[in-house]
Formats: structure tokens, C-alpha cells, sequence
């Protein structure tokens, strides 16, 4: 895990032609993407490729990992089950998925552009003609030290792609297949239980007072779900 300051990232909907700028306290997040060694010691997954971040998960089953490695550690898991519905209880301390604008302004690591570096330097993407993910770590680093946060997969983060869609989760950051989707602001989702061969996961900590957090509130999206202007940041 690196632990990341606090501070100020700007999200863009570029389809509504808006933004926001949240406030970030700090928390750390994962250096790598999760691996199928580790997902498989977790959740019982093949593992044919140990180094390689594990892909074909679920949402779902992103929030199940997350809440077996905290037990695993003796941490309060972060996330509560009510049949199908999910709660994040912000004042835990165990591991979980970053919220959205955790996720860009890790991956930006203070850069101002769409990529922190040469799409060739710093990810997988169709460029390097590969059929499947990588290792991690093949790539360089951006400023924070963290690996892969642009290309070889996406990667599902906690919040609702927009409200007015349902349940639909985004995933962020592009994948090995992709080219225009690099950038650290293009946005992507799908349904909790679905599962994509370049879509993976990696987890952050962080613990936090209120019913809101890091970008993220409950209300807020009931508040965009009956919104004609939701604040959903749709679809890049």
C-alpha cells in the first residue's frame, strides 16, 4: 500500500460539459494492481498466472475480496451486505475500493494532463500488441509509485456510473486492448455482476467521519437518480 496526501482533484463530464472539485483526505491505496496469486488465496480463483492482475471479476466479487483480505489482517471490513444491496461504512479501516476521484487523482500523481508520462513508458495498450494482461509492474511508475494506473486493465472503483442507469459501477483507467481510452479522466462501467477479461481491481484504506467520503455520498446519489442534470459524470 502507498499512502497518498490529502488534496484537490477536478472531475469532468464531458458529455454534460461540467465539473467538480473534491477534497481529498488522505489514504493509501495499492501499488499494483490485485494479482491472481493474491485473488486466489482470497477468493479461490485460478491462479495459471500469479503476476498477472486478475481479471474476469465482478464488482461483486471485488467487494468480496476486499472484505476477506480485512478479515484476513483482523481489520473491520469496509462493506455490509444486505442481499443484493451493498453499504460502505466510511469509518472502517480495512480495505476496499477507491472512490472514483481517489482513483484519478492517484493516477494522476499531480500531473495536469490526461497521461502522467509516454503512453509506451507507462502502459499496456493496443500499441504493444498483446492479447491478454500483463504482469504488473512492467511499465513505469507514475510520481506516487504506483503501477499500471493507465492500460494493461480497468479497474472497478466504488461509485455509481450514473445513478440514472441503475446499479452500473464504473471501471477506470483503460485496458490492454484499448488506445483512445488512456487517459486518467475517460470513464467506463457496467453491472455489478458482470466480468470482463480486462477488468480488474485494486484496493485502498482509509477511514473517515460523516455518511460521506472522498468524493462519495449516499445522498448524492439519490439526490442525481431523479436529477435531469445528474451530477453522474456519465460517460467521458
Amino acid at each position: 500500500m502507498v499512502a497518498i496526501d490529502g488534496g484537490s482533484v477536478t472531475l469532468h463530464d464531458r458529455r454534460l460539459k461540467i465539473s467538480r472539485t473534491v477534497s481529498l483526505e488522505p489514504f493509501e491505496i495499492s501499488r499494483f494492481a490485485v494479482t491472481e496469486e493474491i485473488a486466489a488465496e482470497m477468493l479461490a480463483l485460478p491462479s495459471a498466472h500469479p503476476r498477472r492482475p486478475v481479471v474476469g471479476v465482478s464488482w461483486q466479487q471485488a467487494i468480496r475480496f476486499c472484505n476477506a483480505l480485512s478479515e484476513w489482517e483482523g481489520l473491520e471490513p469496509a462493506y455490509g451486505y444486505d442481499g443484493e444491496v451493498i453499504t460502505w461504512h466510511v469509518d472502517s479501516d480495512g480495505y476496499r475500493l477507491p472512490t472514483e476521484a481517489e482513483w484519478e487523482f492517484a493516477c494522476r500523481a499531480g500531473s495536469p494532463k490526461a497521461q502522467y508520462g509516454s503512453v509506451p513508458d507507462i502502459a499496456w495498450s493496443r500499441a504493444d500488441h498483446v492479447s491478454h494482461a500483463q504482469n504488473v509492474g512492467g511499465k513505469m511508475p507514475n510520481l506516487f509509485g504506483l503501477f499500471d494506473m493507465l492500460g494493461n486493465t480497468w479497474e472497478w472503483c466504488w461509485d455509481l456510473l450514473d445513478p440514472t442507469r441503475g446499479d452500473e459501477r464504473v471501471f477506470r483507467g483503460g485496458g490492454y486492448g484499448d488506445s483512445a481510452n488512456i487517459d486518467a479522466a475517460v470513464r467506463r462501467g457496467d453491472r455489478p455482476r458482470t466480468r470482463h477479461d480486462d477488468v480488474g481491481f485494486r484496493v485502498a484504506r482509509g477511514a473517515f467521519d460523516g455518511p460521506a467520503a472522498q468524493g462519495w455520498s449516499a445522498k448524492a446519489d439519490e439526490i442525481s437518480a431523479v436529477s435531469d442534470r445528474p451530477h453522474g459524470w456519465s460517460r467521458a
